[in-house]
């Protein structure tokens, strides 16, 4: 089974990513789902969104847990039962999860694509990434802070959030793989520690 990445951020916070490759049928053994879950499984149209629900699963089971220890609040927000805190993310051919003891944390996975530059004057001031004249470069910066966003936004876990506003991420060079984020909402602001891979055109962001 295609475990693709094992990160040890910390003592208490890891993450763990997840290849793609095997058919639905070899990724519904080995895991158990609850009626919810095989429902949900059953009502999914796309093959993709149904392998990246599986993989999720085969995940859990790595770090001791099973879909029957996951539950969603009511933003849509993944708990595990007396459990770590925990995030997820999938993206075409990769899955993730991150998971830590003692702390919230979001995790997002994104295809480095093209479309990104046509929507970035959404989620960020332009004006920080004029120095960059590469479009392939370009693509990746936005990718990344996109994904420190959605990680932000995912540990915030409630809806009204802008990313265009209210999460604020700092500058930071390639080479560096870290840099930080705020959550800035109603008068309150709280510094996250953000870091960053990338693979096979992909890019891993994760938040704590």
């Amino acid at each position: 089974m295609p475990l693709y990445k094992i990160v040890s951020v910390n003592k208490t916070t890891k993450v763990l990513i997840w290849k793609i490759e095997e058919s639905i049928s070899e990724l519904k053994k080995g895991i158990s789902l609850s009626e919810n879950s095989a429902t949900r499984l059953q009502s999914m149209k796309s093959e993709l969104h149904q392998k990246g629900f599986l993989s999720i699963r085969h995940l859990l089971k790595e770090i001791g847990f099973s879909d029957f220890d996951l539950i969603y609040d009511p933003f849509g927000k993944p708990h595990l039962k007396n459990g770590p805190f925990i995030s997820i993310t999938h993206s075409f051919t990769f899955t993730g999860i991150i998971l830590s003891e003692n702390q919230p944390v979001g995790i997002d996975i994104e295809k480095q694509r093209e479309k990104i530059l046509k929507i970035a004057h959404k989620f960020t001031p332009l004006e920080e990434y004029k120095t960059i004249a590469n479009a392939a470069a370009l693509i990746r910066k936005l990718t990344i802070v996109w994904g420190a966003k959605e990680s932000l936004y995912k540990i915030y876990g409630k809806k009204k959030l802008l990313f265009l506003h209210h999460l604020p991420i700092a500058d930071f060079k390639f080479e560096d793989k870290k840099t930080t984020g705020a959550i800035r909402y109603h008068g309150t602001s709280k510094t996250y520690q953000i870091e960053f891979l990338e693979f096979e055109d992909f890019t891993c962001v994760f938040a704590y």
